[in-house]
C-alpha cells in the first residue's frame, strides 16, 4: 500500500511537471498576438512604445510621397548637360591644314613622336610644335582651338588646326554592386546619364533594386531610385554624371515584407519596382492555411524607428473574414521591412498542446505501471 501510495505521488509529481513544462513551451515557443489593446498606444514589456489600430478606409496610410530633400534637389539642378571639358590623360587629334610636316597624320610607320596624337600630361598642357606647353584641360574643344591658333599666327601665316580628342581617358566613372557588368567607365563627349550608365554597366540584374541606388559625388552619398525619381516628377536621364561619381545598386534582399504565422508559404516577399499590397503578400505567400489560420486576425507590424517624426511601431489589423476587407489590403501599400502576421485559432492551439503532450503521457502510463 505505502508502495503504491508512493508511486502515485511520484506519478502526480512528474505529471504536474510535465504538463507544466510541456505547456509553457508549447505556448512561449510559438507565435501569438497576445492580449494586445482593440486600438490605441501603448508599452510593451520590452518598453517599445506601440500603436494598434484596425485597418479601415480612414486609418489606412497614404501611399508614400516622396519630398526630396534640398541636397536631391540641388543634385538634378545642378546636373544637367555640359560641355565636355578637355581631361588630363585625354589624347588630342591636331591637324594643320598646309602644314604636313608639322602634324603628319595618324600613319603606323611615322617618326613623327605626335603622329599618334597629343597627349593632356598630368599639369592639363600639351606639348605643341613651334609654342612649345599650351593650356589645355579644363577647356573645351573649341576654347582649346581658338587658343592655339592664336599662338600658332605668330609662326604661321595661315593657321587653321582641327582639333578633337580621339581617346577619352580622364574623365571617369565607378559603377557596382547588382549589375552585369561592374567597373570604371570612361566619360567621353556625350554626356552619360544615370539611366545611361547603369545601362553601359549592362543594366540591373534580376536581385538589384532600381529604386534603392546611392549615388556618390564628391564625398557626398545621394539615394536614389527610378521610382521615387518619377514621383517627384524628375527622371534618371536628367542627373548627369561628373568625373569621379560612382554608383552603387543595391539588392533587393534590403527591400522585403516578412511574413510569418500561418501562411500557406512562409517566407520574405521581394517589393518590385511598382510595389506590393498587402493582398498581393497575401498571394505571393499562398494564401492562409486553411486548417490553422484565423483570418479574422490579420497583422501588420511597421517599425518606424528610423523615423523621428513618427517615433511609435505601428500595428494594424484586419479581419479578411469579410469579403469587402479584400478591396481595402489591396489598397494598403507595403513597405520595406513591414512583418505580416497571421495569428493560429484558438483550436490549432490547443491541438498542438494536446500533440506536444501525447509523448508526456505516454511516458505516464510507463511509470504508472512500476
Amino acid at each position: 500500500m505505502y508502495q503504491s501510495s508512493k508511486v502515485l505521488l511520484s506519478t502526480l509529481v512528474l505529471l504536474a511537471t510535465l504538463l507544466s513544462g510541456c505547456a509553457t513551451t508549447t505556448i512561449n515557443s510559438g507565435l501569438q498576438a497576445g492580449d494586445l489593446p482593440p486600438n490605441g498606444a501603448f508599452t510593451a514589456a520590452n518598453g517599445i512604445q506601440f500603436n494598434v489600430q484596425p485597418l479601415s478606409l480612414a486609418t489606412l496610410p497614404p501611399k508614400q510621397v516622396v519630398v526630396p530633400s534640398s541636397d536631391l534637389s540641388r543634385l538634378i539642378k545642378s546636373s544637367g548637360r555640359v560641355d565636355y571639358r578637355i581631361a588630363q590623360g585625354d589624347i588630342l587629334s591636331i591637324f594643320l591644314i598646309g602644314y604636313p610636316d608639322i602634324t603628319p597624320p595618324n600613319v603606323g610607320n611615322s617618326t613623327n613622336p605626335y603622329a599618334s596624337g597629343f597627349p593632356v600630361d598630368q599639369q592639363g598642357f600639351v606639348q605643341f610644335p613651334l609654342i612649345g606647353r599650351i593650356k589645355a584641360s579644363g577647356l573645351s574643344v573649341p576654347q582649346f582651338t581658338a587658343n592655339l591658333r592664336g599662338q600658332l599666327q605668330r609662326y604661321l601665316k595661315y593657321s587653321d588646326p582641327q582639333v578633337k580628342i580621339i581617346n577619352y581617358r580622364g574623365n571617369k566613372f565607378f559603377i557596382d554592386g547588382e549589375v552585369k557588368q561592374p567597373g570604371e567607365f570612361s566619360i567621353d563627349d556625350a554626356p552619360i546619364s544615370l539611366y545611361s550608365a547603369i545601362s553601359m554597366a549592362g543594366g540591373a540584374m534580376p536581385t538589384g533594386d532600381s529604386n534603392n541606388i546611392i549615388l556618390n559625388r564628391n564625398g557626398v552619398s545621394y539615394n536614389l531610385g527610378l521610382k521615387s525619381l518619377r514621383q517627384m516628377g524628375a527622371s534618371a536621364n536628367q542627373i548627369y554624371l561628373r568625373d569621379g561619381d560612382s554608383i552603387h545598386v543595391n539588392s533587393q534582399s534590403r527591400n522585403r515584407v516578412y511574413v510569418l504565422g500561418e501562411f500557406g508559404q512562409v517566407e520574405p516577399v521581394p517589393i518590385l519596382e511598382q510595389g506590393i499590397s498587402l493582398a498581393q503578400v497575401l498571394g505571393e505567400s499562398k494564401g492562409l492555411d486553411s486548417n490553422t489560420a484565423n483570418a479574422s486576425k490579420i497583422y501588420v507590424v511597421r517599425d518606424s524607428a528610423n523615423n523621428p517624426a513618427y517615433p511609435l511601431t505601428n500595428i494594424y489589423y484586419v479581419d479578411m473574414q469579410t469579403l469587402t476587407s479584400f478591396a481595402l489590403a489591396n489598397r494598403f501599400e507595403m513597405q520595406p521591412n513591414d512583418i505580416v502576421y497571421v495569428d493560429p485559432t484558438g483550436l490549432t492551439r490547443w491541438n498542438r498542446v494536446i500533440s506536444s503532450l501525447l509523448p508526456s503521457t505516454s511516458t505516464i502510463r510507463s511509470f504508472s505501471r512500476l
